[in-house]
């Protein structure tokens, strides 16, 4: 029987097991159990105080936390998390379970009184471990260019500490990757998704310099080496109680404040440069001669009194303060508040090692991703079916035809399993590679089934075989040769394209094309 000596030949026992750990990579459940997956975790939120810590970007979609009940009550799509949010009150407990253990959280009001978020960033469970790009899934991306040359080590840096900034405003599933051209010239690629593109452009184009003078003379930088602690719960942060909102000109105006520790050096610098200063008094209060002058970027964003108590005083304990003006005193407590977030996330992760540059910026919505998804895969079905189609019309023979298809959707299995495997996002780039690769596949199937049944004689079959596989392979070369520069060009944006279609060709030409014909040889043969 033939079918015997097809599943006995080597080169197909390579091929099904190739398909069968792809298949685990891809979905390594058969069933899915429900619940919504977490995200990510806002820093000082009512859920990382319970203890819930952002995923890690390396999880595969599988692995990630998830939610499966809130008090008790079982919650399967983000709809019926948000109503369940919806009904919160003010310092209730709220017990989350997840698959893998049960917190139990304390809700929190803001200053006016609403009830504030737990912190938590949810998605529908997926179903798969397949990563979809920002082009299927929605999202910003982000293409940085260092405004000067930068080293290998600084542009590292530069990497972790956007990181850091973007862990810090309370987003972990981003990718953060260098970049560089054919040229030689270094970028910064970033992918996120739920963040608009006025939030991304003040977060990542600025440097973030941030320095404290007193005359002139630097009291401290932001970074972990001054500034030891930035307080962002409501106990030390917020509008400011003792200045609040007052009416202007255009609107309003809303004061801030948090609470800084700076670094037994950084307060020892403070005390020997008040030391020199003398004592005045405004408005019946004595204070220092000079004021503490704070700068973001070298431009001055607030300037301080300092108290006469403090003259020689090595504090590590001090109070910052900012402004944000509105049309209205609620738009003005939020850009207040958005403005205090933007200062605390600098004072923390310190300023980039170079200034940077948006070279290209792409907001794609969910709603969208969703619609290229679905013009996606009914574009590959109407292929698939032309491409079967053809080769029906061409060889009469479904001997033929089903083992042509069978491998072709093979290619395509291993293709996204390698993806899953890799963690690589598919992307409308990636899809493009994919189908680069169904073309190919079908010329090449198309070479090996000619040269395989053009005679009569039995005799020559491995040899022709074999001269078929000589020039499938050329072709594999040549294509290869054509698509490693993409790796590189454009800033790296061409990778998603050039990586799989890289994969995909080898996968067919090395696996799956190879077992087509031994699978094609053990059917025509009389």
């Amino acid at each position: 029987m033939n079918i015997k000596k097809i599943l006995t030949n080597w080169r197909v026992i390579l091929l099904l097991t190739f398909l069968l750990f792809s298949l685990i990579s891809i979905k390594p459940r058969l069933f899915d159990t429900g619940g919504v997956t977490i995200r990510s975790v806002a820093q000082n939120s009512s859920a990382a105080i319970a203890g819930i810590e952002n995923p890690s970007p390396t999880l595969t979609p599988l692995a990630k936390e998830r939610i499966v009940s809130l008090d008790g009550n079982a919650v399967n799509s983000e709809e019926e998390y948000y109503d369940f949010i919806g009904t919160l009150k003010s310092n209730r407990t709220v017990r989350i379970e997840t698959n893998e253990r049960l917190y139990t959280l304390l809700t929190k009001a803001d200053e006016q009184g609403k009830v504030e978020d737990l912190g938590l960033r949810i998605t529908t469970t997926p179903h798969s471990n397949l990563r979809k790009g920002l082009d299927l899934e929605g999202g910003t991306r982000v293409l940085l260019k260092p405004t000067t040359p930068i080293s290998e080590d600084n542009l590292e840096l530069t990497i972790e500490n956007l990181q850091q900034r973007l862990n810090v405003y309370g987003l972990s599933d981003i990718v953060v990757r260098a970049a560089s051209d054919l040229a030689g010239d270094d970028f910064i690629s970033i992918e996120m998704a739920g963040v608009s593109e006025e939030e991304v452009r003040d977060l990542l184009s600025k440097q973030g310099k941030f320095e404290a003078q007193i005359g002139n003379e630097t009291v401290f930088f932001g970074g972990k080496k001054d500034i030891t602690y930035v307080c962002r719960s409501a106990e030390c942060s917020g509008i400011d109680p003792n200045r609040g909102c007052t009416r202007i000109a255009e609107g309003y105006a809303c004061s801030f404040f948090f609470s800084i520790t700076l670094s037994p050096n950084a307060a020892e610098r403070q005390g020997r440069i008040t030391n020199t200063l003398t004592v005045t008094e405004q408005d019946g209060s004595p204070y220092l001669s000079e004021d503490i002058i704070l700068f973001l970027d070298d431009k001055e964003v607030d300037r301080l009194k300092i108290g006469a108590e403090l003259k020689g005083q090595a504090t590590t304990n001090i109070q910052i303060s900012g402004s944000g003006t509105g049309r209205t005193e609620q738009e003005a407590v939020t850009n207040s508040l958005q403005n205090m977030k933007k200062l605390q996330t600098i004072l923390i992760s310190g300023s980039l090692p170079v200034q940077l540059e948006i070279v290209k910026l792409d907001t794609i919505s969910p709603s969208l991703g969703k619609e290229f998804l679905r013009n996606v895969l009914f574009v590959g079905l109407l292929a698939i079916l032309a491409v079967v189609a053809v080769v029906f019309a061409r060889y009469r023979n479904f001997k033929i035809v089903l083992p042509m298809v069978f491998s072709l959707v093979s290619e395509v299995i291993l293709i996204l399993g390698f993806a899953a495997l890799i963690g690589w996002n598919m992307d409308l780039a990636a899809v493009a590679g994919i189908i680069i690769v169904i073309g190919t596949g079908v010329d090449h199937l198309i070479i090996i089934t000619d040269e395989t049944i053009r005679g009569e004689v039995v005799t020559d079959w491995k040899r022709r075989i074999k001269n078929a596989m000589v020039i499938v392979l050329g072709a594999y070369l040549t294509t290869m040769t054509g698509m490693l520069p993409l790796l590189w060009a454009g800033a790296g944006l061409l990778k998603g394209f050039a990586l799989t279609t890289i994969a995909g060709l080898s996968f067919g030409v090395l696996i799956a094309r190879p077992a087509y014909a031994a699978i094609i040889e053990k059917l025509l043969v009389k």
